[in-house]
């Protein structure tokens, strides 16, 4: 009877487990959340403002992948659809290391082609990640950029009387210059910062507005009551996703939309945010 009943268990154990994995792979990396969150910024005096943010593409050809041009296309519609006053893109356009035209992967051009797409009308932003800089750094901004998208590398841009936009670039490959990018603000401005990697958040000078970043996946896999398993990068592992209040300053960390090395998420499901930003209460 023992013998029967491990048996049992070790074949119920099995199921869940063989379940679970076809929930990570199959399901919840497709299963893209769309958030609306409001976020107050001190001093902030003018009209609330719509911020969309879509980081980590990942934009993949493999059979397991979650992010294809199709898939990425049909996001760029709903986001369009939601009438943001400005798109963020915190970088991680391209899958995988190395030129991706070798790996029969979408390349730049073609990646921009689609989020070319996107629309705002204070302008489309973004910064470059680690994998885009693996790739071909130069190379994923010209073709971004011939698409309309505005590439800031530890640069700002004023976009609207009194609001900047911030961009700095990668951490982890060494491009991240948070004291230089914050230098092109005026001292009285509000700025939407936009990095990759929200290590780059370690070297931020004080600045009035709000952040965002990516490059986390919120680990891809979440254990309740423990959070992320594992998370790239300086960024202390409480940083994988959601607000962190750094300096008083507030950035929005998101899970992004692609998966990276394994094609898996886990309780971390993909997103793209729409950040409605307005002041303070009192």
């Amino acid at each position: 009877m023992k013998t029967a009943r491990r048996r049992r268990w070790i074949g119920w154990t099995f199921l869940v487990l063989a379940l679970l994995a076809v929930y990570a792979v199959g399901v919840e990396p497709r299963w893209t959340a769309t958030r609306r969150i409001e976020a107050s910024v001190p001093g902030w005096s003018r009209p609330p403002l719509k911020v969309a943010v879509a980081s980590d593409w990942h934009i993949t050809r493999r059979p397991l992948g979650a992010m294809t041009l199709d898939r990425a296309a049909a996001i760029v519609a709903q986001i369009n659809a939601a009438n943001p006053d400005v798109v963020l893109l915190p970088g991680d356009f391209i899958a995988g290391d190395g030129d991706p035209a070798s790996r029969g992967e979408p390349d730049a051009q073609e990646i921009a082609a689609v989020l070319g797409k996107l629309r705002a009308p204070l302008g489309v932003y973004a910064v470059l990640g680690n994998h885009d800089w693996w790739a071909d750094g130069p190379a994923v901004a010209e073709a971004l950029k011939r698409r309309g998208i505005q590439v800031l590398e530890n640069d700002a841009r004023e976009i609207d009387a009194g609001l900047w936009v911030a961009g700095i670039g990668d951490h982890m490959t060494g491009h991240s210059n948070p004291v230089r990018t914050v230098a092109a603000v005026p001292p009285r401005a509000h700025a939407l910062v936009v990095m990759h990697d929200p290590a780059s958040l370690l070297d931020l000078p004080a600045v009035q507005g709000l952040a965002v970043a990516g490059h986390m996946h919120a680990g891809q896999v979440r254990l309740p009551g423990h959070g992320a398993l594992i998370t790239p990068g300086r960024a202390p592992r409480s940083w994988s996703y959601g607000w962190v209040d750094h300096r008083g300053l507030q950035a929005w960390v998101t899970s992004g939309l692609g998966t990276s090395i394994l094609p898996v998420r886990f309780n971390a499901r993909p997103e793209w945010v729409l950040l409605v930003v307005g002041a303070a209460a009192g």
